[in-house]
């Protein structure tokens, strides 16, 4: 077979099988926000340019090399956005949510798109859940957003993670640590790259996330931020740190930490596994206080992180996590021939109105085949429609694990199947107490079935 195109280079198809997987994770990660307060916000996937190159800084790797930018027929620069953050907070402001009680928590599952040299848990079109709390400056919300991340692997049982942190500072002690990276830089500025260059009087910290190898040995001699913290990023600091530690949370100071984005302050944290090779930060994150001030807004203290859902998935994998195995079909209906295709269509339709996963044939196959496909689909029950079937009224269910048949009438189909549901789960049922038993045994016990 001849294809008339394939996927872009830096993309994955998500096929039935591992889509369950993404949509356990999704639900999973949703359970948590709510659990720390979090409401989910949807962005659009472009916005104008300017957002991210005032948001993210425009001597970042992702704004210099990484975004996706084009023209659009109105002829303004539009991006796909390369992460969430900036888009969370252009919402905020442009809806005027600060209005509402802060801080404001929001979360996201969203796609985002880099240009990126693709490798085992990056793609260009990656999918990333984020939180982000506005108007907290507390060390304690730094800590509990350190905390729902943490949480979340302990749900998914990740093993042999750790968290480093670290401190970059504000606006006023930077400057002097700038200053010295500047210094310290100068004398290499016939080894840095040409990005590097042109950081070095704009930006200097940004030479410390440059992924060119002769840049980083370089960097592994340049002053610690550490070393030039003003009295209040100190003191902010060391109470998370203290917060951390009496809520239990380990965690070992980093102070090569900077992350890649320009509007990070003060705090900074990664979740590093050694489980999936070069691509080990899992999560990663920190305070962004100037952030809704640089977008225009009133300055508001902010903080927050992001996980790539590959990245999870494939931690998960390593480890050989359990999965939930997929839905399976609950009963197929088997007409012996066309004729009886409508009323096993009928009939489906009554079980799905009923909450029940039901199929039958759409594809004019032999009895004998449709059987097949049964197995295919691993339906756990089976009903055959034939003409006594019809003229009765009544037709046996199969259970497809144990081969035991079990009657029922077809004139109150959804409530018989449903009591052998939950016979097959519960054991038998009273015959007095039938009809007075409410199931809940589908969409996670979501549906009641009055029977």
């Amino acid at each position: 077979m001849s294809l008339l195109t394939s996927k872009p280079k830096g993309t994955a198809d998500v096929l039935p099988g591992e889509s369950e997987k993404i949509v356990f994770m999704e639900n999973k990660l949703r359970e948590c926000a709510a659990l720390y307060g979090f409401c989910e916000l949807r962005t659009p996937v472009f916005e104008h340019t300017e957002l991210f190159q005032r948001g993210v800084g425009e001597t970042t790797d992702v704004v210099q090399k990484e975004m996706y930018t084009f023209e659009d027929n109105g002829r303004r620069s539009i991006t796909l956005r390369p992460e969430g953050t900036a888009g969370t907070v252009r919402a905020f402001l442009e809806h005027g949510l600060f209005n509402e009680p802060l801080p404001q928590k929001y979360f996201y599952l969203t796609s985002c798109y880099r240009y990126e040299k693709p490798q085992a848990g990056r793609l260009r079109e990656f999918h990333q859940f984020g939180v982000e709390a506005l108007g907290a400056g507390s060390p304690a919300e730094d800590a509990e957003i350190i905390s729902l991340a943490k949480h979340i692997f302990d749900l998914f049982g990740v093993e042999k993670l750790r968290l480093e942190i670290n401190s970059i500072g504000c606006p006023v002690c930077r400057k002097s640590f700038q200053a010295a990276l500047r210094d310290y830089f100068t004398s290499y500025k016939d080894k840095l790259c040409e990005t590097c260059l042109t950081r070095l009087e704009k930006n200097p910290m940004r030479i410390l996330d440059c992924k060119s190898p002769v840049c980083g040995e370089i960097a592994k001699g340049a002053p610690r931020v550490l070393d030039y913290l003003c009295a209040e990023c100190e003191d902010h600091f060391a109470q998370v740190k203290k917060y951390l530690t009496v809520m239990g949370i380990d965690f070992t100071v980093n102070p090569t930490i900077v992350r890649g984005l320009d509007y990070y302050t003060k705090t900074v944290f990664e979740f590093v596994s050694d489980a999936i090779g070069a691509q080990g930060t899992v999560c990663g994150g920190g305070r962004y206080d100037g952030l809704v001030g640089e977008l225009g807004g009133v300055p508001l203290p902010a903080c927050g992180f992001g996980m790539g859902i590959e990245r999870l998935k494939l931690l998960l994998e390593a480890q050989e996590t359990e999965f939930p195995p997929p839905d399976r079909v609950q009963l197929y209906l088997a007409p012996a021939n066309a004729a009886y295709s409508f009323e096993a269509m009928r009939l489906c339709e009554t079980l799905r109105s009923e909450g029940v996963s039901a199929q039958t044939d759409v594809a004019g196959r032999s009895l004998k085949a449709q059987m097949k496909y049964a197995n295919k689909l691993s339906a756990r029950f089976t009903l055959v429609l034939g003409e006594d079937e019809i003229s009765t009224h009544l037709a046996k269910v199969k259970n497809m694990d144990t081969g035991e048949e079990k009657e029922v009438s077809l004139d109150r189909l959804a409530g018989d199947f449903l009591k052998i549901l939950l016979s097959a789960q519960l054991g038998d049922i009273p015959a007095a107490d039938a009809e007075e038993i409410k199931l809940t045994l589908l969409n996670g016990g979501k549906n009641t079935w009055n029977v």
